[in-house]
């Protein structure tokens, strides 16, 4: 089996499922009890988001743990909205955003939010100046993901949130970190960010934890009302095992960020040849993560070379996961043509990723090319 779809979800690490069994096994106490086995549990909570922390360069305190990263995303922009769009109503966006973003956003619109889209240019960029001069003295947040989930689009963020800071200091900025997390080095005090997103069956811990960054003395109104766990900002029982095994995935993956990375690079550079010597069209811009790579293949629809590669136990994607099979309006905000956007796929890698894959998949392109470009032909007459 080839799995590419790593955008979409990877593999739980040894490290994660074990962490993840004993904490369900050994330690199961609930983290607010006041016996042995719920302070041992609280012990769990605590190592994790010092480990999550350290990987931001910043401290256990600002560390919010949540499902996943569509809830920290929804808790920053609304929870920020709400303390500190009382006065100022204009919102800032991209029209690249994950949905987990654009919704929320469009849902404060129409509760009397001005909300400002800011769209690629005429190049398919976003550029730090778009983003500045999209931020007024009115405007109470802007929301702005790191790297792009289906292209790999890195975005100016450092740059843009440094100076918008700089101009107007009440401005809340917020920064979804999904596909960049332990892949490129994020650090929270170089983004310039009020409150970062982060999801942890992106990086090879389980589905359903994330976390949201908050920094310190930035205040987010809770969604959640309950027991007050985590300083009454996301009330709950802590889902332990899922929190544990988040942290000691990141605590694996730390120390070979930069060697990772490396590789990442190596593989896309040969799949962009490979690809491309098959018949592609490469859509993902160079100086983008070298993890995703988008790109297409004239006149196949792009669901029909997912399944063709399937069938060989190559598992690629149609697109971002949470659209469900809809056409992107990522691609579309990107400037692609309709034709090229139904004939796209994306590819996202991980360190196991090889050559061999790579070879293999390009391959199953030209095989896709003579096969199913005649069938298409032949349906049409």
């Amino acid at each position: 089996m080839i799995y590419l779809d790593n955008a979409a979800t990877t593999k739980v690490c040894r490290e994660a499922s074990e962490a993840a069994c004993y904490a369900m096994t050994e330690v199961f106490g609930n983290p607010s009890s006041l016996h042995r086995l719920g302070i041992e549990a609280e012990k769990l909570v605590s190592f994790s988001s010092e480990i999550i922390s350290r990987a931001l360069g910043s401290q256990p305190s600002e560390v919010i743990f949540t499902s996943g990263a569509t809830e920290s995303s929804n808790l920053a922009i609304f929870g920020l909205a709400e303390n500190y769009g009382r006065r100022k109503k204009r919102i800032v966006t991209t029209s690249i955003e994950h949905p987990s973003v654009l919704e929320p956003m469009k849902k404060l619109a129409e509760r009397g939010f001005e909300l400002k889209i800011v769209d690629p240019d005429e190049n398919g960029e976003i550029t730090e100046e778009a983003l500045v001069s999209a931020v007024d003295g009115g405007t109470c947040l802007i929301s702005a993901m790191l790297v792009n989930n289906e292209t790999g689009y890195i975005l100016p963020i450092e740059r843009a949130f440094s100076r918008i800071k700089k101009l107007y200091p009440d401005c809340m900025t917020h920064c979804d970190c999904v596909q960049g997390f332990m892949k490129l080095p994020v650090k929270a005090k170089a983004l310039s960010a009020d409150a970062i997103s982060l999801s942890g069956h992106k990086i090879h811990a389980p589905k359903g934890i994330g976390a949201l960054w908050i920094k310190k003395g930035v205040r987010v109104a809770p969604t959640v009302f309950g027991g007050g766990q985590q300083g009454g900002i996301r009330s709950g029982t802590e889902a332990v095992p899922s929190i544990y095994a988040f942290a000691k995935a990141v605590e694996a993956l730390m120390p070979t960020v930069s060697e990772r990375f490396e590789h990442a690079c190596g593989i896309r550079d040969y799949a962009v040849k490979k690809l491309s010597e098959a018949g592609a069209i490469i859509n993902s811009k160079s100086g983008g993560s070298p993890y995703i790579l988008s790109v297409s293949l004239p006149c196949i629809k792009s669901e029909t070379l997912l399944h063709f590669l399937e069938s060989k136990d190559i598992f690629v994607s149609s697109g971002s996961a949470c659209s469900r099979g809809k056409k992107s309006g990522v691609l579309r905000a990107f400037g692609l043509s309709d034709g090229i956007i139904d004939s796209t796929v994306r590819i996202s890698t991980s360190p196991k990723t090889s050559e061999s894959d790579i070879e293999a998949l390009a391959e199953g392109f030209r095989e896709a090319s003579k096969t199913l470009v005649k069938t298409s032909k032949i349906r049409r007459i």
